[in-house]
């Protein structure tokens, strides 16, 4: 049984021979740290199911080029490359939050200018000159291919990075019709692209991406999720559907419980990545959803910082749901400087053994 045959079986509901092994990747800290403990002297004993994840296609295009403002022995102020004014750390850049100075749209001019500039749905802009011949060399794939529109494939998360979390939470109640713009923009656009790119290949998965909650809740209410995003997910879901597209998945940390509803209504049927010091637990959004919705990851990442019997204990937690089906387990985010190579590899090693 090849990848792709392993996922879709385990998605499915269906035998596979083994679930597959994935990982959420680690902090650069904690690769630095790894490299100091042994990372990619020796082969692991274990070995990572091959799936391709495209997450980098529906980015503002072209970037913006990081220009540097400010600058004093500790922090950095510059523009990234989504036009956001921030200031960083110099010392611990990806260890710390950055402070959000000033987000690149402010009025209905500004979006309409950053729109027109820099989301054009062209493929040879967002994937290169050959992009046909490119995408065609997945359609006789073995490995599952899930196009992700990472961050900027959405209605909220979106939104947020082009107007900050402060001032898209003013403009729902201030100026409704103004967000309602965006969204229906951000909507056209993901078709557009993801039309043409399936004009070349078929997908496993499309995704989108909106981390809008937090350790205790989500950053808008559930009816104004309902009201203003379901339509504008139901569009595009409705055009994937249409174009053979099975699996609809949306990645949103923090506590999104009571989003949980509004995301399937939307015929979203897989959510990821169930943090659990936010208070998500899979096993119980199994019970709550049976298997209406796919799963990813859900282990809690914390455990291969305290030790192997936590390690144990956790992925023991997380086992009936992997005979069930329906589930991918896996660390729920990337791994934190403070969990090192040893039991990394003793945490996949372990999680492969139950597959």
């Amino acid at each position: 049984m090849n990848d792709r045959e392993r996922f879709l079986r385990v998605m499915r509901y269906e035998q596979p021979d083994k679930v597959p092994l994935w990982s959420f990747g680690a902090w650069p800290e904690t690769m630095q740290r790894w490299q100091s403990e042994g990372y990619g002297q020796t082969k692991p004993r274990f070995a990572e199911n091959k799936r391709v994840w495209a997450g980098g296609w529906f980015f503002p295009c072209p970037g913006f080029s990081r220009e540097i403002i400010s600058e004093d022995d500790n922090t950095v102020t510059y523009i990234n490359h989504e036009g956001i004014l921030l200031r960083e750390q110099k010392n611990n850049p990806y260890s710390s939050m950055p402070q959000f100075i000033k987000f690149p749209v402010e009025t209905r001019e500004d979006f309409r200018k950053f729109w027109k500039e820099r989301m054009n749905p062209d493929l040879k802009r967002r994937i290169g000159e050959n992009y046909a011949a490119e995408l065609a060399k997945h359609r006789e794939r073995d490995y599952p291919l899930i196009v992700v529109a990472d961050r900027w494939g959405g209605f909220f998360g979106p939104l947020r990075n082009l107007m900050g979390v402060e001032n898209l939470c003013v403009a729902f109640c201030d100026d409704p019709a103004f967000v309602e713009e965006m969204m229906d923009a951000n909507a056209d656009f993901i078709i557009e692209v993801i039309g043409e790119i399936l004009n070349h290949t078929d997908i496993d998965v499309f995704g989108f991406w909106e981390d809008m909650a937090y350790k205790t809740a989500p950053l808008i209410s559930p009816a104004m999720v309902r009201k203003f995003m379901l339509p504008r997910y139901r569009r595009v879901v409705d055009y994937l559907h249409s174009r053979g597209v099975e699996f609809i998945s949306l990645d949103s940390d923090g506590e999104m419980s009571s989003l949980i509803p509004v995301w399937l209504d939307s015929g979203i049927n897989i959510l990821y990545p169930f943090e659990v010091q936010c208070g998500m637990d899979v096993l119980k959004v199994r019970r709550e959803y049976g298997r209406e919705l796919g799963i990813w990851y859900g282990v809690d990442k914390r455990c291969a910082a305290q030790g192997k019997a936590q390690i144990d204990a956790e992925l023991s937690r997380v086992e009936p749901l992997v005979r069930e089906g329906g589930y991918i387990p896996g660390p729920d985010h990337s791994f934190p400087p403070d969990v090192s190579y040893e039991n990394y590899c003793y945490f996949m090693e372990k999680l492969a053994g139950i597959l």
